[in-house]
């Protein structure tokens, strides 16, 4: 067995003594917070099948728990994801980058956005045709759940897929109408709700039912650290109606953010000194970014003989300004794209066969200009042919191109039926993903770098399940993945050379994996899985010496995945908890830059030890809830000679529930996050150059949340 780091044992054990205390506590309780669910075996539609249960499918599957953690401040997506077994969320508190999501492994290393998950919300790919994920303005105050795939999934959803967030977006009211308000302040930063929905019948017959939502959050505030100040503005809307039999969706966002600093990281020193600290050069340059995104999508889905036929259409567009120490990066984006999924259940014979079979495409278009960071000239100082216009902040262009990014991809799956709740399942998946760029910038000092590359991969799945009991299944799978270089890493290259990088492949990999769960006694959810991971040409960034800031990619020969999960959920009336465990070992096993090996090293920014536990203890109209992460160490750079420190972190919430009758409801909250306000790095910047390989977890936060809710 492997060896839990000290940090882990005192989680488990101060949660452990916690549990008694808090049962005694609600031993007379008879009231139950409306927040408050039963486990129950739910339906997930994450696997591209009509919804199903878990107990009949051969992945390993987790509905993030969040209706069982109250409150909870929602500024991140690692707010939502605590608790799910495999899922690593690294808060880098830093408003101007995403939380970098990793599943097993898969994204740890992403500078910016998601890398290696599939993110999807309502069956509408967030991902881009090259793999990458912005996830800024996801509305995360709308999200009623996330159903997450922790192992590969290329057989159903293409590139990019070690991982795979279905997120579900909050049901209307099922009454003509209700709204609710929720304020939060913390930390220095304020955020403000507002959602209102409501359902109707329409007397003359030509709609079934009509249900509409809109929400309008606002955020703003300073931030945690110096240089970290966010201000932004989400609407999400959505609309639902039944036609002649078809059910249709409309939904839309519009965000737009007109700043968010990048405080950037900091030396191991500077994190000891103060984690508030920013990194000088990003403030010299004045490191931020301004984003302005919208997206539109169409939805329709309608019952065709024994099986369901959902359709998708969505475009969207992203304007970002982006300074950065190295250079001003602005991006003009347009994305069109659509699916057309159908899933059946036959019965030709004694075996009923369930048959699943879809196409995605997706078109991604750039317009990006990089210009001279001219932030440190001053007014006064000569002009210079990097910098020609006295006091501009953008100076001489460096780049000037169009990329584009095209996938097409198309499945297979069949599943049959056997007796004594046997079910067994192959899939296949091919997916074409064209990259071409077209340089705009051509002189005598810049060459060329047109160019266009085309990468392909088949994608098989085998899998079986036995549904031994109705609330106990076992399964096992072969599945793979394969992940595409985006086109700003085939376009980086550490020599500067013009052109893509030929030598620049996709990472490959095939998983093995065997896993049970169960609900068991009613209240008690057991979740299990051991996977073993092959991964040729993994990808690995490093930062280009001397060029700070900049980025580029190479393949490592051949790495290893193995790792064991393992989460525990339970619920009362007046009483919720949970606990998540992962276990992994990560290594290269073929790996050499130069004359160096790296075989044997750990993969950096993946610890081996990771836990995540929670309790929610309920007495009348009041809860209590508190939290924990705690990881072991995790190496930040491929020779393993800088090394994130292990820590644990605490949050505690305390509040009031109003009745759930009650026609107005006031719901206060006291929360206070890092409750002993510990000095860690949350996140770490792999092969950072300048030793600025930490991100600092956030600083002690007290914040407070009302809620005000009418129907």
């Amino acid at each position: 067995m492997p060896r839990i780091p000290a940090s882990c044992q005192a989680a488990v054990g101060l949660a452990c003594l916690a549990l008694p205390v808090l049962v005694r506590a609600q031993a007379d309780t008879t009231v139950r917070d409306s927040t408050a669910q039963a486990l129950q075996s739910v339906r997930v539609t994450v696997t591209r099948d009509a919804a199903r249960s878990p107990f009949e499918l051969p992945f390993a599957l987790s509905t993030a728990p969040l209706s069982a953690r109250p409150a909870q401040r929602r500024l991140s997506v690692s707010d939502l994801l605590l608790g799910v077994p495999g899922v690593q969320v690294q808060d880098r508190a830093n408003p101007s980058q995403d939380p970098r999501i990793a599943v097993r492994g898969f994204g740890a290393r992403s500078a910016f956005g998601v890398r290696g998950v599939r993110v999807l919300r309502d069956g509408v790919p967030l991902s881009l045709p090259d793999g990458q994920t912005p996830i800024d303005w996801l509305d995360l105050e709308t999200i009623d759940r996330i159903d997450v795939v922790r192992g590969t999934a290329a057989a159903l959803y293409g590139n990019a897929a070690g991982g795979v967030l279905d997120v579900r977006s909050r049901a209307p009211a099922a009454r003509p109408f209700a709204a609710d308000a929720r304020v939060w302040d913390g930390g220095g930063v304020q955020r403000a709700n507002l959602t209102a929905s409501g359902s109707r019948r329409d007397s003359t017959g030509t709609f079934r039912q009509a249900q509409w939502l809109g929400a309008l959050t606002r955020t703003r505030g300073d931030g945690p650290r110096t240089w970290s100040r966010l201000d932004a503005t989400s609407v999400f809307g959505r609309a639902l109606a039944t036609v002649g039999g078809t059910r249709l969706e409309v939904q839309g966002t519009v965000y737009d953010a007109p700043r968010a600093e990048n405080p950037g990281a900091l030396t191991a020193a500077e994190l000891a000194r103060d984690p508030r600290l920013p990194d000088s050069l990003n403030i010299t340059r004045r490191s931020r970014k301004a984003v302005q995104q919208s997206q539109v999508a169409l939805l329709a889905e309608r019952t065709v003989g024994q099986g369901t036929v959902r359709g998708s259409l969505f475009t969207g567009t992203r304007a970002l300004d982006n300074p950065l120490p190295f250079a001003i990066v602005e991006v003009d984006r347009r994305v069109v794209g659509g699916g057309l999924h159908g899933s059946w259940r036959l019965t030709p014979g004694a075996w009923p066969l369930r048959l699943g079979v879809g196409v995605d495409a997706q078109r991604q278009v750039d317009e990006r200009y990089n210009f001279e960071n001219c932030a440190e000239v001053l007014p006064t100082t000569p002009v210079t042919a990097r910098c020609p216009v006295r006091g501009a902040e953008a100076g001489a262009t460096r780049l000037e191109q169009q990329e584009r990014a095209a996938n097409v991809g198309g499945y297979g799956r069949l599943e049959v039926e056997a007796p004594h709740g046997v079910f067994a399942s192959v899939a296949l998946r091919y997916d074409q993903v064209q990259f071409r760029v077209r340089d705009r910038l051509v002189t005598a000092t810049n060459p060329n770098d047109s160019g266009a590359r085309t990468l392909g991969a088949y994608s098989p799945m085998l899998g079986l399940t036995w549904r031994a009991k109705p609330l106990w299944s076992l399964y096992a799978n072969v599945s793979t993945a394969f992940e595409t270089p985006t086109v700003t890493e085939l376009t980086n290259q550490e020599t500067g050379a013009a052109g893509l990088n030929a030598t620049l492949e996709p990472q490959r990999t095939r998983t093995v994996e065997v896993g049970t769960q169960a609900l068991l006694w009613g209240p008690l959810r057991v979740d299990a899985a051991l996977f073993d991971a092959t991964v040729r040409d993994e990808l690995v960034p490093f930062d280009v010496p001397n060029q700070p800031g900049r980025r580029a990619f190479r393949n490592a020969g051949r790495t290893t995945r193995r790792g064991a999960e393992t989460s525990v959920r339970a619920a009362w009336a007046w009483l919720e908890t949970g606990t998540a465990y992962t276990w992994s070992r990560f290594r290269f096993a073929r790996y050499v830059v130069g004359s160096t090996s790296f075989a044997g090293q750990p993969i950096p920014g993946v610890p081996e030890h990771y836990l995540q536990a929670f309790v929610t203890a309920r007495r009348g109209s009041g809860f209590a809830t508190a939290e924990v992460t705690a990881a072991s160490r995790a190496s930040a750079n491929d020779a393993a000679t800088v090394c994130g420190s292990g820590f644990a972190s605490w949050t505690v919430r305390a509040g009031v529930v109003a009745p759930s009758g009650a026609r107005v409801r006031i719901e206060p909250t006291l929360a206070i996050e890092n409750l002993f306000d510990r000095r860690y790095a949350s996140s770490l910047v792999i092969n950072a150059t300048r030793n600025r390989f930490f991100e600092p977890g956030l600083p002690r936060r007290v914040s407070f949340v009302t809620r005000l809710s009418w129907q």
